[in-house]
């Protein structure tokens, strides 16, 4: 089955209804003086549940990977998920610490990958109010000559991966920190920020949803070394992406190339 304008605003309205929810049990539980820990919990889970449930319920053929439902996943579910052509890849919210700080860099992520391809996603960021999905696709602004010439390149806000670091000694740009994967890739489609390396390893259900998002877009995405993204793997695991504008793409691949 192909993919239908449909599931672009199921995309869209389920992760925003999600994320809602998952906005309001973290106000009630930080207000009742919950610790950090049980938020975090509490709300990936309550969010994991409506994700799965609604998919499950709305688009019963489809195959289903949840960040929170990897661990439950069985021999058969996983071959029915590999045999698939259309594969929902959800993260209930990407950016937990973030989520339970009471921060606004957490986003939640739902995409439907045709053939491993993301086609289909919705990744918006509750706490800021912003939408971002392929339903309403953003608009990406016209380039600012001083960014490109010295970009904003983000990382996490643990230690930055050595690549980021080299990419700003090559490119003369600057680091900026930011939580989430989602958020982070938000930021290089608002124009916040343009260039996003990560090498420390992820999984697919960090990328899928905003992914889709940047190139429907129009932004770069790829591994590290420029190869194509894939997802709905046997083995979830993303080890390294790029998301850039694309007037920095081979100036970013040469600078990791070399």
């Amino acid at each position: 089955m192909d993919i239908t304008p449909e599931d672009h605003r199921f995309a869209h309205d389920l992760a925003e209804r999600t994320g809602a929810m998952a906005l309001e049990l973290r106000h009630r539980m930080l207000s009742d003086g919950a610790p950090v820990a049980q938020v975090k919990d509490a709300g990936d889970l309550a969010a994991h549940r409506m994700l799965t449930a609604e998919i499950e319920a709305a688009r019963p053929d489809d195959g289903l990977l949840s960040e929170e439902g990897r661990a439950a996943e069985t021999g058969e579910s996983r071959a029915a998920r590999l045999a698939t052509s259309r594969t929902w890849i959800v993260d209930p919210v990407d950016g937990t610490r973030e989520y339970a700080e009471g921060r606004v860099d957490w986003a939640v992520h739902v995409a439907l990958c045709l053939d491993g391809v993301p086609v289909v996603g919705a990744a918006p960021l509750p706490a800021l109010g912003e939408s971002a999905s392929t339903w309403a696709v953003p608009a990406l602004g016209d380039p600012d000559p001083r960014r490109l010439a010295a970009p904003r390149i983000l990382v996490s806000r643990s230690r930055p991966p050595a690549e980021a670091e080299h990419l700003v000694a090559a490119l003369g740009g600057e680091l900026l920190q930011m939580g989430s994967a989602g958020a982070k890739i938000m930021a290089v489609v608002r124009g916040d920020a343009e260039v996003y390396p990560h090498s420390g390893g992820q999984y697919e259900w960090d990328s899928a949803a905003p992914v889709a998002v940047a190139l429907a877009a129009g932004l770069w995405c790829s591994r590290l070394d420029g190869s194509a993204l894939t997802y709905n793997h046997e083995d979830p695991y993303l080890p390294d992406l790029l998301v850039c504008r694309p007037e920095l793409a081979d100036r970013v691949l040469g600078a990791l190339a070399g």
